[in-house]
């Protein structure tokens, strides 16, 4: 067997500068040099897989796909699609990995479980470096006109998931290389000693960054005024990871911390613990979102007929590959376990840099004046887009309609429930005496506060509205079965042991 050196990443290293101010020169390469990379790594990566892979060869030989006859982009549409259950999971570990042997250090980290029994994903060094680049650009944007000293409290679990180890070792790197002196502190989910580093260790610091998920990063937010810390005085920015949220919920978490620019201090990523940070929120990708959610023609031409807001990120062909096939995301990208053409399970779709102009075009937005109105001209690229949804088992089933936990989400951000309310919760279909389903809305109060004995009906009443209003279908369900499609509120203790354990990933839907 041939042995597989590491060209693919030393290759990119030699394209892209990553040290001192030259960093990686994303604003120099137009959207044509994008389109012509994702092309051509795809294809790169493809044969050497096929060739140095042990279980990939036998899949494709039992797929009867003969790669030497895969030369153009055309026919790379050919390959078929590997996923979890009908590649991964049906060879041994060493025989997905190059060589077919895992004599290498490596980490490892596992998926959650949460669709399936949990699979482990080796790791080298190269996925830390390429999030090291992007906490970089983030840093530069967000710390440009401060060099004062600025603290990371990263609040992921720090276990065997892939958002903790990862995103310290991303700023670790990322730190070495620019001129601002960032330290960290890794707290995890433990609140006490996130808001212990808040009050005690922050005041020593200029700035800080808070990382997280969406979730819990709201309760830092919410709680740390009862814990005598003034956000708004901090010069914070947020990352966010493992999950989509809506404009109104950054608008939120902006005016509850004092955050100044949106764009700038707020990032989600799009990450797996299959292949790392694969996508990111930059400030564009960030306005065109924003712009979309108050412009509903726009947000259809984007995204479609579909009642949730997808995650809008831009990504770098260098590193990773997205497709779009009947709205179903494949990438193909290098790790440890190389992955072409692998059905993560996420449903959007993909646009280079000129369709997504074309489309704003179309909509009589001018996106290079729009960014000057908020002052990132400076700062936007042309890499691709990917936009991803909720997967479909993140919604339930109400009387053969699908309900997102979207609505849902927004009606609980709005005044007076957001004094009341965590802003988590799960629902459920079930069935009464008579074998009606309904629909339950099981909701975590915060902490210390207890509910006012109107608030179920009105949050009910509300929940409705807004359902009625983002799902034509739901409406038409609710004109016919009246009263029994309205949702039935249960309210819960902060950190109740049923749904809303500390530190656990929140399960929006429960089947």
């Amino acid at each position: 067997m041939k042995s597989q050196s590491n060209t693919n990443t030393s290759t990119i290293i030699k394209l892209i500068r990553h040290n001192g101010s030259e960093f990686w020169d994303l604003e120099k390469r137009d959207s044509n040099y994008w389109s012509s990379e994702q092309k051509k790594r795809s294809l790169t990566l493809f044969h050497k897989a096929s060739e140095y892979v042990p279980a990939y060869r036998d899949f494709l030989k039992k797929n009867h796909l003969n790669p030497e006859k895969i030369k153009t982009w055309e026919e790379f549409q050919k390959v078929p699609i590997v996923s979890k259950k009908e590649y991964l999971k049906q060879y041994l570990l060493k025989n997905l990995c190059w060589n077919g042997h895992l004599k290498k250090p490596l980490v490892f980290t596992s998926t959650s479980g949460s669709t399936g029994e949990p699979f482990y994903f080796p790791r080298g060094r190269d996925l830390d470096w390429q999030y090291s680049l992007l906490i970089e650009e983030f840093l530069k944007n967000s710390l440009k006109k401060s060099n004062g000293p600025t603290l990371v409290i990263i609040c992921f679990g720090m276990g065997v998931w892939i958002g903790g180890l990862i995103t310290y070792k991303a700023f670790e790197m990322a730190t070495q290389r620019v001129d601002i002196p960032v330290s960290i502190i890794t707290p995890g989910i433990n609140k006490k000693e996130i808001f212990n580093a808040l009050k005690n260790l922050l005041p020593h610091f200029e700035n800080a960054i808070l990382v997280g998920y969406p979730p819990f990063i709201k309760d830092i937010v919410d709680e740390s005024s009862s814990n005598e810390i003034n956000l708004k005085k901090l010069n914070l920015k947020l990352i966010f990871a493992a999950e989509a949220f809506t404009e109104k919920f950054r608008d939120y978490l902006v005016e509850k911390t004092g955050i100044k620019n949106p764009y700038v201090d707020t990032m989600n990523i799009y990450g797996t613990a299959d292949i790392g940070a694969m996508a990111y929120e930059t400030p564009l990708s960030i306005l065109i979102r924003r712009i979309a959610s108050k412009k509903p023609n726009l947000f259809k031409d984007i995204f479609g007929s579909i009642n949730k807001t997808p995650t809008l990120a831009q990504f770098n062909p260098l590193f990773i590959n997205f497709e779009c096939v009947d709205g179903n995301i494949f990438l193909t990208g290098n790790n440890e376990i190389p992955l072409v053409r692998y059905s993560v399970g996420d449903h959007g779709g993909v646009y280079s840099y000129d369709e997504m102009t074309e489309i704003l075009k179309r909509n009589n937005i001018d996106i290079n004046q729009e960014t000057k109105k908020v002052g990132i001209e400076n700062v936007s690229s042309e890499l691709p887009f990917v936009f991803v949804f909720e997967r479909n088992d993140f919604s339930l089933t109400l009387y053969g309609l699908q309900i997102y936990p979207e609505p849902i989400r927004e009606t609980i951000l709005e005044k007076p429930f957001d004094k009341f309310l965590s802003s988590k919760f799960t629902m459920l279909t079930k069935f009464n005496k008579k074998q009606n389903q309904y629909l339950e809305i099981n909701i975590e109060l915060k902490k210390y506060v207890d509910a006012p004995r109107m608030l179920k009906k009105h949050l009910s009443e509300k929940i409705l509205d807004n359902l009625r209003h983002k799902n034509s279908e739901f409406r038409e369900l609710s004109d016919y079965l009246k009263s029994r499609v309205h949702p039935k509120i249960v309210f819960w203790k902060n950190g109740s042991q049923e749904f809303f354990a500390v530190g656990n990933k929140q399960k929006w839907v429960k089947k």
